[in-house]
């Protein structure tokens, strides 16, 4: 037997160009009885499980490897070597502690992330329904092989790419591969070969779904080799985009690092300079590299964001990496996509035309109100196979949306369904195909039949010769007038479709129903249909362009539907003119250098490839934009990755697409993107709240520590005290501020310029004027201390005390870098509230503890020295608070 893997070989691709029987012979199978259990046995070792290869993933010992990856831990871990070499085993073992800490923080959170994404990626592991040895048998979907015979029904998932052999009434939603909304209405024939993936009307691919009828198809390809394989491996080529975050921290990092290793160089060169011991300004080079070493950084930026990340799953948003949960408050644009993102993905009726009359939304009482409606929607409940239901109020349906819209369409206009349904039994169907265009079924009640058609307006037109009239009489067709009101409806995006009927009496024979026997038939009317905005979404976007965040559609739909729906959520070209839109075909035709300006004053992008989806996210990138891209299939995937942030959908979106993503939407919401992007605002301010509070005491205690050298000095604080210090104020106090609630006008802001430091000059300028203030109140008390005859270990108790007294008042002026704490509310963060008493009682037992002593070389402190501590507390706020007045009280008026 010739391995079948030669005859799928290069042309795996091409199966849409042959006959069934040929492809039949070039996968060794049987049309009727399908593979053997040993022949597909045999084949699932040859070719492997019909799963996607996952998009390398870290594995648990690199990510927690990859947690020491940062300069500051690379001083952190030369700092405790030279600590080891001098024999100082309690400084090595504090500093080695703290790093441990930091890389477990990081590891536990990333891993957590992770562990969500794949609970929710295994609620989409399917089944498959196919023909062994001549019998059906369901089997996991991972066991399909090439060459297995496949029964597709409605409701199943499209299990590999297989090549139809047998359709009836076959419709196929290929929309996570495509991005068309509208099912394709399947057949078996060949076609050419240059015919496009989404008219390839004879295959059903891996991951879509079939809305209506059943068939049977040849598996071609599985895994890897799928069409959705080839844009797997293009998402596999795409690299990883550093977020704005990262780029910010590890550019502050960098900088940080040089400046501690010339601070620390110096200091050592000028005490050995001095006559000092090499040990001795060891010991002091790293007690500065310490004391500048803002420890708790790793730290608190991975809570911060996982408190984020917490507060934005509540949302329904969860984050896969971390660094997402920032990059969202950066966002500049949102690249979205249509269908069950802006739009319900529900088909709803919003017209209906009958005896030359028009009539708006469905609503109680239409039929009665206007009985010539009546013939229109009860041709759209007989000629239908959908389901719909309310049994709490709310519509549950099931098969093709369009037809399910039409149940719900007459059913919300007063008429019995199952009445209706029940009065008319069917006894014969003629189903939907694209070529014929049309669906009849043929009905009888007591001695009348009547077949029933829906289908294409100019079609069933074709086969009318009158029309019901507004008195509910036949009257002549005005095929014109009915082709006028088809197209302008069909200019508002809707889809149109038109109903049309005859009777048989009882002394008329009822020809067998077949497409050549329709005809004759009295024209009923029309009823057009949409895909509805989200009302939340159109709130959404109107937020996102007050926080100065553009939203761009992007989506696989026609682009006259694009622009309807755009209009509908509020998508807006410049200066409130109408939404430009550009096609996947003319988008082709624009150079690389002129696609950002293209991509700039476009709002919306219609039919469009994975390839261009791409592209788009690139261009935008190249303008400096931080991009946030929305997507649910595996044509998004590629632009999933290569975006800011990727956000994909997580009831509809395809393993691929979660995948890719940075973060999964568990409702399909706009409206979610737009509440995580507040969330994510709020993520940064906290984070620069907390550097802006923890960086003053870095640079105060290497201050420190260089004054002491420079004045040849005792040291005010060890190496030990400073990362005690360090850490315990970075817990108790700096990770408060992670639960700092969103301050007032959030999403009134702009974004942020992506290329706008971490910090800024007013923000420095305020951690310089903090740092001052805690160099000269820690040094003045003590050397106040030692000179009014108190030891070496009670002055530097005292200058500890007052580096966190400073620390614990400045933290309320950190609540808000630009108002008063009591606008805020002294108490409206309570974890703040918690962090004070903890950091008391721990100072309480730094420096009165007896064990505390011996290992951190402190003594007790008097009154008198307490109240000179919380004095200079009082004064460092006091200060900072001026300081803000002096420059934010015109923005806030009630502080003054």
């Amino acid at each position: 037997m010739t391995s079948p893997s030669l005859a799928i070989g290069a042309d795996r691709h091409d199966h849409h160009g042959l006959p069934v029987h040929e492809v039949v012979l070039l996968l060794e199978t049987d049309e009727s009885d399908g593979l053997t259990r040993e022949e597909a046995a045999s084949r699932l070792d040859r070719f492997g499980p019909n799963v996607l290869p996952r998009i390398g993933q870290r594995g648990p010992v690199r990510r927690f490897l990859l947690q020491f990856h940062h300069p500051l831990i690379y001083v952190l871990l030369g700092a405790a070597t030279v600590t080891l070499l001098l024999g100082d085993i309690v400084d090595f073992a504090v500093i080695v502690g703290v790093v441990l800490v930091n890389a477990v923080v990081g590891f536990i959170q990333e891993s957590r992330a992770g562990q969500a994404l794949e609970a929710l990626v295994a609620l989409t592991r399917t089944h498959a329904s196919v023909v062994r040895d001549g019998e059906s048998r369901r089997i996991d979907s991972a066991d399909v092989v090439p060459g297995d015979v496949v029964v597709l029904r409605a409701g199943d998932k499209v299990p590999a790419d297989l090549r139809l052999t047998h359709v009836q009434d076959l419709s196929v939603d290929e929309s996570s591969l495509t991005g068309e909304s509208v099912a394709a209405s399947k057949h078996p024939l060949p076609l050419p070969l240059e015919v496009g993936l989404g008219d390839r009307l004879n295959m059903a691919y891996s991951s879509s779904l079939v809305r209506r009828g059943d068939g049977r198809g040849i598996v071609v390809a599985t895994g890897g080799d799928t069409e959705i394989g080839r844009i797997h491996r293009l998402v596999g080529q795409t690299a990883e985009v550093s977020t704005p975050l990262t780029r910010k921290l590890a550019t502050f990092s960098k900088w940080l690092t040089m400046a501690i290793l010339v601070l620390a160089g110096l200091s050592f060169g000028l005490g050995v300079a001095r006559g000092e011991s090499v040990s001795d300004m060891l010991n002091a080079a790293v007690a500065l590299a310490v004391g500048a070493i803002p420890e708790g950084l790793p730290a608190a930026v991975t809570i911060t964001l996982a408190i984020g990340m917490g507060r934005m799953a509540r949302r329904h948003a969860i984050i896969r990496k971390l660094p997402a949960t920032e990059t969202l408050g950066s966002t500049t644009i949102i690249c979205s996509d249509k269908t069950g993102t802006l739009t319900q993905n529900r088909m709803t009726v919003r017209t209906v035309v009958a005896g030359g009359q028009r009539f708006g939304p469905p609503a109680a009482g239409l039929v009665v109100t206007h009985p010539v409606v009546a013939g229109c929607l009860e041709a759209g409940v007989l000629c239908n196979d959908a389901q719909a239901a309310r049994p709490d109020g709310r519509w549950t349906t099931s098969g093709d949306p369009t037809e399910a819209a039409l149940l719900v369409s007459a059913a919300e206009s007063g008429l019995d369904v199952s009445a209706v349904q029940a009065r008319w039994p069917r006894l014969e169907t003629l189903p939907f195909e694209s070529e014929r265009r049309f669906m009849a079924t043929l009905h009888r009640t007591g001695t009348t039949s009547m077949v029933a058609v829906k289908g294409g307006v100019e079609r069933v037109l074709g086969l009318c010769t009158s029309q019901l009239g507004a008195d509910g009489r036949p009257e002549p067709l005005d095929r014109a007038a009915v082709l006028a009101v088809t197209e302008e409806l069909s200019g508002q995006a809707l889809r149109v479709l038109a109903f049309a009927r005859t009777e048989y009496p009882a002394d008329r024979a009822v020809p067998a129903l077949r497409e050549e026997s329709v005809g004759g038939l009295t024209f009923l009317g029309l009823q057009a249909m949409e895909d509805p905005p989200r009302p939340e979404a159109v709130s959404a976007v109107r937020s996102c362009r007050t926080a100065g965040i553009r939203v761009k559609m992007i989506t696989g739909d026609h682009a006259a539907t694009a622009r309807a729906i755009a209009v509908q959520v509020g998508l807006d070209g410049a200066e409130g003119d109408p939404p430009s839109v550009i096609t996947g075909i003319e988008l082709a035709d624009v150079p690389d250098d002129a696609l950002p300006e293209v991509l700039e004053r476009t709002a919306v992008f219609a039919r469009v490839s994975a390839e261009q989806k791409l592209r788009i996210v690139e261009g935008l990138q190249r303008r400096h934009h931080v991009v946030a891209m929305t997507g649910d299939g595996v044509n998004d995937a590629p632009a999933l990755k290569q975006a800011d942030i990727g956000i994909a959908m997580g009831v509809t979106g395809t393993d691929v697409a979660k995948e890719s993503a940075d973060m999964v939407l568990t409702d399909d919401d706009f409206a979610t993107i737009e509440a995580a992007i507040e969330e994510g605002r709020g993520v940064f301010d906290n984070l620069t709240k907390f550097i802006t509070w923890t960086l003053p005491t870095n640079l105060a205690e290497g201050l420190v520590i260089l004054t002491a050298i420079v004045l040849a000095t005792d040291l005010p604080i060890l190496p030990v005290q400073i990362l005690w210090i360090n850490m315990t104020t970075a817990v108790a106090l700096g990770l408060m501020l992670a639960f700092e609630p969103a301050e007032p006008g959030l999403m009134d802001r702009p974004p942020r310029n992506p290329r706008q430091p971490v910090l800024t000059g007013t923000l420095v300028g305020r951690i310089l004027l903090v740092s001052t203030i805690m160099l000269i109140g820690a040094f003045g008390l003590f050397e106040w201390q030692q000179a009014s005859g108190g030891s070496l270990e009670g002055a530097r108790t005292l200058a500890v005390n007052a580096f966190v007294a400073v620390e614990v008042f400045y933290l309320f002026n950190c609540r808000s870098l630009d108002r008063p704490v009591r606008q805020l509310g002294w108490v409206s963060n309570r974890a703040v509230v918690y962090g004070v008493m903890t950091t008391v009682v721990l100072q309480l037992l730094f420096t009165y503890l007896p064990a505390m002593n011996t290992l951190f070389q402190t003594a007790p402190m008097s009154a008198t020295e307490w109240v000179a501590v919380v004095a200079l507390g009082l004064v460092a706020s006091g200060v900072v608070g001026a300081e803000k007045w002096w420059r934010f009280g015109r923005r806030h008026p009630t502080s003054a």
